[in-house]
C-alpha cells in the first residue's frame, strides 16, 4: 500500500494493487488533516478484507441471506440484491462501495466536501450550503477534452456517481461508448452503471466483435458470458435502437428509486434519462436541449 499527497498539496493519492483512488477533503486545516489521516488508516488492509471473500464476490447474486462476512463485501451484495433478479456479481459494485466505504471513514466535524474517486466511480459529501461538487462527463470518447458537466450541489440527492461502458477499464456486455449514473450512493450507482452500460446493446449485430470473457480474462466474473471486444459503424437507427434498449431499463431503475439519472453515449449520440444536472455545452451539443426531466 502507498499514500501520498499529490503535487496540488490538497488531494491524497492511495493506492494498492488494482486499487487506485483520490481523495479529496475541504474544511479547516486540521480537519482536512485528520480526514487524511482516517482515510490512510481506513485503506490500509482493505484490499486484503476483499481478497479473503473473493470467490463468493464473483458468485452471482442470488435470493437469501448474504454470505459475506466483511462490512464492505456486504455492502456490495446489499446493493446488488437491489437489482435482483438480473444477473449481476458483487463485483460489479466494488468500486464504488470501496470508495464509500474510504469515504465514511473521513467524515469529521468540519468538513465542508469531500471526495473519494476510484477511477471514475465516485463518492461524495457536501455539508449544507456547501459549494458544489462539478464533474467533468466525456460524452465523445475520442475527444475527451469537450465534456459535459454535472453540477451536484448539497440539496441533490446524489451522492454516487460511476461510470461504465464498453471502452471503459472492465469488460461489458453491451455496446454503450459509456454510461454515467447518478445515484444516492456510489455503490448503488456502480451497479446501475454496469447494468445499463449492458443493456444499451444490439444482440447478434455482425458489426459488433464478441469474446468469452474468460477468454481474455481468466478470473473474470463473467465466466463464458460474451463480452465486447469491438463496435463497427452504425446506422442511426440502429444507434437510436441500441440506446431506446438502455433508456427501458434505465427508466424501469428510476421507477423502482434505484437512480436519479443516466447519461448514455454511442457513436457520437447522448442520451439522458431522468434528472441530470448537466451546465454548459459538450463537443457543440446543447446540454440542456437533451435533457429530459
Amino acid at each position: 500500500m502507498h499514500h501520498r499527497l499529490l503535487p496540488d498539496g490538497r488531494r491524497l493519492h492511495l493506492g494498492h494493487g488494482p486499487i487506485d483512488l483520490i481523495v479529496q477533503a475541504e474544511g479547516p486545516e486540521a480537519a482536512v488533516a485528520e480526514a487524511y489521516r482516517r482515510a490512510v488508516a481506513r485503506f490500509d488492509g482493505l484490499l486484503e478484507e476483499l481478497v479473503a471473500e473473493l470467490p463468493l464476490l464473483r458468485q452471482p447474486v442470488r435470493a437469501g441471506e448474504c454470505p459475506l462476512q466483511g462490512p464492505i463485501a456486504r455492502r456490495m451484495w446489499q446493493a446488488a440484491a437491489r437489482f435482483s433478479p438480473t444477473f449481476v456479481t458483487p463485483m460489479a459494485g466494488v468500486a464504488g462501495a470501496v470508495a464509500e466505504a474510504v469515504l465514511a471513514a473521513m467524515l469529521v466535524p468540519g468538513l465542508t466536501r469531500a471526495s473519494v474517486n476510484n477511477g471514475g466511480d465516485i463518492a461524495l459529501f457536501l455539508a449544507p450550503g456547501a459549494t458544489a461538487w462539478r464533474l467533468g462527463v466525456v460524452v465523445d470518447p475520442l475527444n475527451p477534452a469537450s465534456p459535459g458537466v454535472l453540477e451536484i450541489g448539497a440539496a441533490h440527492a446524489c451522492r454516487g456517481v460511476a461510470t461504465s461502458g464498453a471502452k471503459g477499464r472492465s469488460h461489458s456486455l453491451g455496446i454503450a461508448d459509456s454510461v454515467t449514473v447518478l445515484a444516492t450512493d456510489a455503490p448503488t450507482a456502480d451497479f446501475a452503471a454496469t447494468l445499463l452500460a449492458n443493456a444499451v446493446d444490439l444482440p447478434s449485430h455482425s458489426a459488433i466483435a464478441r469474446s468469452p470473457a474468460h477468454d481474455l480474462s481468466p478470473d473474470s466474473d463473467l465466466g463464458a458470458r460474451q463480452v465486447t471486444v469491438a463496435v463497427g459503424e452504425l446506422s442511426d437507427t440502429e444507434v437510436t435502437q441500441a440506446l431506446d434498449a438502455g433508456e427501458l431499463m434505465a427508466d424501469a431503475m428510476l421507477g423502482a428509486g434505484h437512480v436519479l439519472g443516466a447519461v448514455m453515449v454511442l457513436q457520437g449520440r447522448v442520451r439522458l434519462v431522468g434528472r441530470v444536472p448537466l451546465a454548459g455545452e459538450a463537443d457543440g451539443i446543447s446540454m440542456g436541449k437533451l435533457l429530459n426531466v
